[in-house]
């Protein structure tokens, strides 16, 4: 292939696989469903697709389940960062199109965590295994949960970060999947609800954690020429950037600043964009805190008035400032074990005009223009973060 320097970028088609409560299903056929509705979404065929990545729990390696798709790719990406994976392969993606080293370039994941837990076929430990660095937090039952809630914890202590704020963060999210018939929880929730739920590790009770689901997510990826041979309208790439911080607890230089503040950084100086132009965000939200710390690092509020900000509805896709997740997220719409790519799914369908009963409209009805999606792994371990444009 001759190298082509500079060309745009964008993405041509989105999808999820069945999600939720999926029993029967494997995650090769959930990749396979969802691969085949994006390309059905852009109206090409698997033909054009070059580039090929993904990642997930367990052993499915790329170079499987691109066999089982039916795909020889001559690009290929297997980064695991965690579930901000997704982000930066969308980065490594658009920067080997842009070279001309691939054309079209297809991300899918796919997940039966739900279903593994209930079979016995996987723990629910999350403490991502025993070994180097991690064996001396294990033993003390440190595992992801824990160390969410210790970052959770020193923003309180710090900014005065009520427990409060960050229920509403849930509570928002869950008004958000009302207005989703694909979320798997609908029902309204309050403050108090969140509040008053079992304890899972202080401060977060049941709400303050993301739910466990099934699912699979696949976003095509292709060069400019190839735009007018789809039937959706272009979601153009136009900037992305990734950091990686820490594994170790005692390695994190700063519990109240993660990763995003790299990678957003990087993402809206390359994309020559400023986060207050930004209509909506989707944040990865594994718990409430991660929302929060998140619209902070991006600069989509101040560093320390996360809390204020949150509390006032301001993630509403009805009548909020700057709407937040507008499916409902992983705390209420669906995260099958890593949920990057279901970020990007949701800005493309916003973009596009898509969304249905939680479309998000700017002033006088007008579709939104630009769009931040930035992916959070391991406990704010790596942070990938894609500004997108219509």
């Amino acid at each position: 292939m001759t190298a082509v320097t500079g060309r745009k970028v964008a993405i041509v088609g989105v999808a999820l696989s069945d999600c939720g409560r999926v029993e029967e299903a494997t995650p090769y056929a959930l990749h396979a469903q969802a691969a085949r509705r994006a390309l059905a979404d852009a109206g090409l065929d698997r033909t054009v697709i070059d580039g090929f990545a993904s990642a997930g729990l367990g052993t499915l390696a790329p170079v499987e389940v691109a066999e089982y798709l039916g795909l020889r790719p001559t690009w290929v990406d297997s980064t695991s960062v965690g579930g901000s994976t997704w982000e930066v392969m969308a980065a490594h993606a658009a920067d080997a199109i842009a070279a001309g080293r691939a054309r079209a370039v297809l991300l899918v994941y796919g997940s039966t965590a739900r279903a593994d837990i209930r079979a016995g076929r996987r723990t629910g430990n999350l403490s991502f295994g025993a070994r180097g660095p991690l064996q001396f937090e294990v033993p003390y039952g440190h595992t992801l949960i824990a160390k969410y809630a210790m970052a959770a914890r020193r923003h309180m202590h710090s900014y005065g970060t009520t427990i409060e704020q960050l229920a509403a963060v849930a509570v928002q999210a869950r008004a958000n999947a009302a207005a989703n018939p694909g979320a798997m929880f609908r029902e309204p929730i309050t403050v108090d609800e969140v509040l008053s739920g079992p304890m899972i590790a202080d401060p977060f009770t049941k709400l303050h954690c993301c739910i466990r689901s099934d699912g699979g997510a696949a976003v095509l990826l292709a060069a400019e020429e190839l735009v007018r041979d789809c039937r959706t309208a272009p979601v153009w790439v136009l900037g992305a950037g990734e950091h990686v911080s820490h594994t170790t607890m005692s390695e994190w230089p700063d519990f109240t600043v993660s990763p995003a503040a790299v990678s957003g950084r990087l993402a809206f100086e390359r994309a020559g964009v400023r986060p207050q132009e930004i209509d909506f965000a989707e944040i990865y939200d594994a718990f409430t805190y991660m929302t929060l710390v998140t619209l902070e690092d991006l600069g989509l509020c101040g560093k320390g008035e996360g809390g204020a900000y949150v509390e006032k509805g301001r993630l509403l896709v009805e009548g909020g400032e700057l709407p937040v997740n507008t499916d409902g997220g992983g705390l209420s719409a669906q995260h099958p074990g890593m949920r990057g790519l279901f970020l990007l799914v949701e800005a493309a369908r916003q973009l596009r005009g898509e969304a249905g009963a939680r479309q998000v409209r700017k002033k006088g009805g007008r579709l939104p223009e630009l769009a931040v999606a930035s992916g959070t792994g391991g406990w704010f371990c790596s942070s990938g973060t894609v500004v997108l444009g219509r």
